[in-house]
């Protein structure tokens, strides 16, 4: 039986850029960095001659983040990644204390914010009977971010 979802991967073109984006704009803590080789991730995935730099990081709590970048083989960059009705894995969601304080710091930083900070109906989504807003945007390499929190 599953527990909870332990991490989500992005393989990315720039690793220091997209390392900085999430430990200092988003603030999670880079908590170790490898690089992985040998038989069992070219196992694992299928490759061969698999080479790669993995950043992890973690938020206060939740599933951690896993940055990997493929020394070899290289892969493929896939058209339409940041659009939001992309086939496939499509945003990562970061629950936060105070969505306008981080808006306002990811702004500071340069990131531009899809929209302006928007209310979901309580009817289509609500946790314990707050209402959920929200606010996309895209890290360094195009990525669909989701930003919320329940007032």
């Amino acid at each position: 039986m599953l527990q909870r979802i332990d991490h989500v991967n992005i393989v990315v073109e720039d690793l220091a850029a997209m390392t900085a984006f999430y430990r200092d704009v988003l603030r999670l803590r880079v908590t170790r960095e490898i690089t992985i080789r040998g038989d069992w991730i070219d196992a694992t995935t299928g490759l061969k001659g698999v080479e790669a730099d993995v950043v992890y990081l973690e938020a206060q709590s939740g599933a951690g983040l896993e940055l990997i970048f493929y020394r070899s083989p290289r892969g493929a960059s896939p058209a339409g990644l940041g659009e939001a009705n992309t086939k496939g894995l499509r945003h990562l969601a970061f629950w936060v204390d105070d969505l306008e304080a981080v808006a306002a710091s990811l702004q500071a930083a340069g990131v531009e914010l899809l929209s302006e900070i928007q209310k979901v109906p309580t009817a289509q989504v609500s946790f314990e009977a707050r209402q959920k807003r929200i606010a996309y945007c895209r890290d360094p390499e195009g990525n669909l971010l989701e930003l919320c929190d329940f007032q």
